[in-house]
């Protein structure tokens, strides 16, 4: 026969156990439930969305069609109106944003056409907008396959001094 200090002992750790075993089970619910395991598994799915939908870098996008065009880049800047200082700033600094009109000068004297100027800009974080006289007059030209930026800039200076109604 069991000693009955022997069972107390027994009955005190099979209930201690199966405490323990029910608070392990309701951590394992409220840690499954937790928003921090949600979080863990949120910045999981946030991270392979960006490396399955990462696009190119703006410098790797200008100079993919800087080398398709052939020119040196001396060439394109000054064609672009630029500097060498700040084409260098472009080439050099992955950081560096250059303003939409730059980069517009830029998809010019590269001779992008619409989609390919539309590709330069969304790199820099930039679009032609629908509603923009300037960026409207630079969708004409991409259209027409003119890429005279001094004769752009007159047909923007013309139709803003227009006054352009809307229908």
């Amino acid at each position: 026969m069991v000693d009955k200090k022997f069972l107390e002992e027994l009955e005190e750790f099979i209930l201690q156990h199966q405490i323990d075993d029910e608070l392990e089970a309701k951590e394992y619910i409220c840690y499954n439930e937790s928003p921090v395991l949600h979080e863990k598994s949120d910045i999981f799915e946030i991270e392979e969305f960006i490396k399955n939908n990462k696009k190119p870098t703006l410098q790797q996008v200008l100079f993919q069609y800087m080398d398709r065009n052939g020119g040196t880049d001396a060439e394109i800047y000054k064609k672009a109106g630029l500097d060498r200082k700040h084409f260098s700033k472009i080439r050099t600094n992955p950081e560096y944003r250059p303003r939409k009109t730059t980069m517009v000068a830029l998809a010019f004297a590269l001779g992008l056409d619409e989609e390919e100027t539309e590709d330069l800009l969304g790199a820099a974080g930039y679009s032609l907008s629908g509603n923009d006289i300037p960026d409207l007059v630079a969708k004409f030209f991409l259209m027409k396959g003119i890429y005279d930026l001094a004769r752009m800039n007159e047909a923007v200076d013309d139709m803003k001094s227009k006054s352009i109604r809307t229908i």
